[in-house]
């Protein structure tokens, strides 16, 4: 079974971007879409985008049009470009199978003044 690992997270003001990052520890899209969440205090997981692995992408609509989300397969990363980031952005941000079961330790955003 893959595990994921993912970076990139920190604290960044209104209107700024980070770029997050998701290491499998083995090959993407064996099993279906890969997808990123987020879960904020007190709110239930969300997925926010997802990709499949010939390209096609979906997106909350809270996100879409700032969010991105890519893959590099022959590096087994996923990648979710954040840019016009907001307050209510802020959340631990977790990448996995669309569908999966297990989860890592997700990887924390901050966006604040």
């Amino acid at each position: 079974q893959v595990q994921f690992v993912e970076s990139g997270g920190g604290l960044v003001q209104p209107g700024g971007s980070l770029r997050l990052s998701c290491a499998a520890s083995g090959s993407i899209f064996s099993i279906g879409a890969m997808g990123w969440y987020r879960q904020a205090p007190g709110k239930q997981r969300e997925l926010v985008a997802r990709i499949t692995r010939g390209g096609i992408r979906n997106y909350a609509d809270s996100v879409k049009g700032r969010f991105t989300i890519s893959s590099d397969v022959p590096k087994n990363t996923v990648y979710l470009q954040m840019n016009s980031l907001k307050p209510e952005d802020t959340a631990v941000y977790y990448c996995n199978t669309v569908g999966g079961r297990s989860w890592g330790q997700g990887t924390q955003v901050t966006v604040s003044s």
